[in-house]
């Protein structure tokens, strides 16, 4: 049973310049950016009611969504459907003679189950399931707390490089004189 859109994945070449729309003139929330090395990406996650957009852009010049971003330029890639059982879909969807990219899930991004169907038996749109599962949040508290010491780290960098370069100046400044 299909429980909600759960997200929307928007294929860009740059998403600090795709965010000027999405996050600067829409006003959505960026929430975090994740990269997902499997998938060969980075998503720029912002949320809206009990969705998402996702700004995703390829890492790699050889993966699927580089691929599809050069045949087709930036736009809509994939829409996705929050359901109770994954397994239980793909059955019903493959006794419906319905064309599958994954014909059992596979693990996503934060955990979840999930698996795409083709293009070719949804009218042309590129569809993705997801299944919650238990690890899901601490997964992505994991990466999220990753990213908070990354963030942190480089902080702490810069911080240091500006006093260095402030006393380089104050030093510079006494020599001067």
């Amino acid at each position: 049973m299909i429980k909600r859109i759960a997200h929307i994945a928007i294929v860009v070449d740059d998403i600090d310049a795709a965010l000027c729309f999405w996050r600067d003139g829409l006003g959505l929330d960026l929430t975090h950016v994740e990269d997902v090395p499997d998938q060969q990406a980075a998503v720029a996650f912002l949320p809206t009611g009990e969705s998402e957009v996702e700004l995703v852009k390829p890492t790699n010049e050889l993966s699927g969504i580089a691929r599809f971003l050069m045949k087709r330029g930036p736009g809509m890639h994939h829409i996705c459907f929050e359901v109770d059982d994954v397994e239980a879909c793909l059955d019903r969807l493959r006794a419906k003679g319905i064309r599958l990219i994954n014909e059992t899930p596979t693990i996503g991004t934060g955990g979840k189950k999930i698996a795409f169907i083709h293009p070719e038996g949804t009218h042309g749109v590129l569809v993705e399931l997801y299944e919650l599962t238990p690890e899901e949040q601490l997964l992505r508290h994991e990466r999220q707390l990753g990213l908070a010491d990354r963030v942190l780290h480089e902080g702490q960098v810069m911080t240091a490089a500006v006093m260095g370069f402030l006393q380089a100046l104050v030093g510079n400044g006494d020599r001067a004189n």
